[in-house]
């Protein structure tokens, strides 16, 4: 037993110092794991509902405007009675303006073709249901998982076509409904993965939510985000310059990050002149640092 214990400790010491011998001995170091690059920053996009009058009253000059704030890039809604899609296409390109969404009726009917020409003259893909007006089935779950039908239809019809389809919210979709049930919440596992959302972040915070909470538990389901900031929220009040109301913007910036590709500057209406509040929105995300151009 003695030789047995003494020849094991021999054969230990032998070990340890061919260890030291040799530097190879092992540290208990953690190892550092690289650097993860950070995901890049959303681009700023511009919601031109924001200058509807302007348009209607000298759509070129609007546009020139728009551009001139140093916004590259828009979403459309809706033009003034009588221009055509091809007419509005190229002020846009005139303006020096591309499209990255349409805001579009649900492609049902004539709708269906409309959607498509849109999508050819803006050669743009990502097709958005304004959402507007409110939608009584919201208010039931029956009437929720009949407008998931709808959506997932709408989806099929846009897929089809090589195009992506989304929806908008107001304040409606994230306010209990008569069953206590906040919709948005019930309907998103309910659509197509493959629908996306362009969470419109102040309607959000009218309907009692926070906006940053909503931005994280969409995830990578909104990749659109509406900024839009006052100082009282109200579903008719004027609107403010991002930055100068009550929205948290770098909390929602954070929610979203990694996963947000667009922040679309909106005001439904503004006391001061909206080209100013349009120029200061550009320049709070910027400077920042929540969006870049």
């Amino acid at each position: 037993m003695g030789n047995t214990r003494r020849t094991f400790l021999k054969t230990l010491g032998v070990a340890a110092a061919g260890a030291v011998v040799g530097g190879c001995r092992e540290t208990s170091e953690p190892q550092v794991e690289p650097a993860l690059p950070e995901p890049p920053l959303p681009r700023i996009g511009f919601q031109l509902y924001t200058v509807r009058d302007a348009i209607e009253a000298d759509a070129a000059a609007a546009l020139a405007r728009v551009a001139e704030m140093g916004y590259t890039a828009v979403e459309t809604a809706f033009w003034p009675e009588g221009m055509t899609l091809t007419q509005a296409s190229n002020l846009l390109k005139d303006a020096g303006l591309s499209v990255f969404s349409v805001h579009a009726e649900i492609p049902e009917g004539a709708h269906r073709a409309a959607m498509l020409e849109a999508a050819e003259a803006y050669d743009c893909d990502r097709m958005v249901w304004h959402g507007w007006p409110e939608d009584e089935r919201y208010q039931t779950m029956d009437g929720i998982r009949e407008l998931a039908d709808v959506y997932n239809e709408a989806y099929a019809f846009c897929q089809a076509n090589g195009l992506q389809f989304g929806l908008h919210n107001h304040w409606w979709e994230f306010e209990p409904n008569a069953d206590g049930a906040l919709p948005y919440y019930e309907i998103m596992p309910l659509v197509e993965p493959g629908i996306f959302f362009e969470i419109d972040t102040y309607w959000a915070n009218v309907a009692g939510l926070d906006p940053a909470k909503v931005v994280g538990d969409w995830g990578a389901r909104a990749p659109l985000l509406h900024i839009k900031d006052a100082e009282t929220l109200s579903t008719e009040g004027p609107m403010v310059a991002a930055g100068s109301g009550l929205q948290d913007f770098p909390a929602i910036a954070a929610a979203g990050r990694g996963h947000t590709e667009w922040m679309i500057v909106e005001m439904d209406d503004c006391e001061t002149d909206i080209f100013e509040a349009a120029a200061q929105s550009f320049a709070y995300l910027v400077e920042n640092g929540l969006a870049q151009a």
